[in-house]
């Protein structure tokens, strides 16, 4: 029973996959584009999410900095932190909320790019996050899920809209993780040209 379970996540994540890709392809290319339009005029991307969101940005921010698959100089992107932490506000009240919002105030600029993440695309950081955003006339990359929530509805036309459609958060991030590993792709190709049979772990 326990091995039919296990083979079931398999078969179901997979499905998802397969509807999902022809529904995502044009979103995620002109996410794709506005990241480039971003790194290639010396703009960085602040990353965020809560929970395991939180982590898929932080990973983001890595292969941007560091490498995907490929060895290129290094691209300018800041996962922003996902503790609850005082340290970018006055008091406590502040923290919640504006944990976010608060670096992207102080480190966004015009033409950086917020990759605002959020699996139930309720959260209520994120949101805060991307309203800081417009605020510093940034564009907005919102990777969402359940047919994108409430957070979806403060997105600008110029933003881009990423959002799986499933409820379920555990098949949702792992089509985000898909989907980040889509983007680092296309800015290198885009970057680099194509180079198919260079696939190193």
């Amino acid at each position: 029973m326990l091995e039919q379970r296990i083979q079931q996540h398999f078969i179901d994540s997979a499905d998802l996959k397969y509807q999902a890709g022809p529904l995502m392809g044009k979103p995620v290319s002109q996410a794709v584009l506005a990241l480039l339009t971003c790194v290639t005029s010396g703009g960085k991307v602040l990353a965020c999410g809560d929970g395991v969101s939180g982590l898929l940005a932080t990973q983001f921010a890595a292969h941007f900095i560091g490498r995907f698959e490929r060895e290129r100089p290094g691209l300018g992107a800041i996962a922003l932190p996902i503790d609850d932490i005082d340290a970018f506000s006055g008091s406590a009240q502040e923290t919640g909320r504006e944990r976010f919002a608060r670096p992207v105030r102080a480190l966004g600029q015009a033409g950086d790019v917020l990759l605002a993440i959020s699996a139930s695309g309720r959260s209520a950081t994120v949101l805060a996050a991307i309203e800081a955003a417009h605020e510093r006339e940034m564009t907005v990359i919102a990777l969402l899920g359940n047919n994108g929530g409430t957070v979806a509805g403060v997105l600008r036309e110029t933003d881009v809209l990423v959002s799986v459609p499933h409820e379920r958060a555990t098949r949702v991030h792992e089509l985000h993780l898909l989907v980040l590993h889509c983007l680092c792709d296309g800015v290198d190709c885009l970057l680099l040209g194509e180079q198919e049979d260079e696939i190193v772990g």
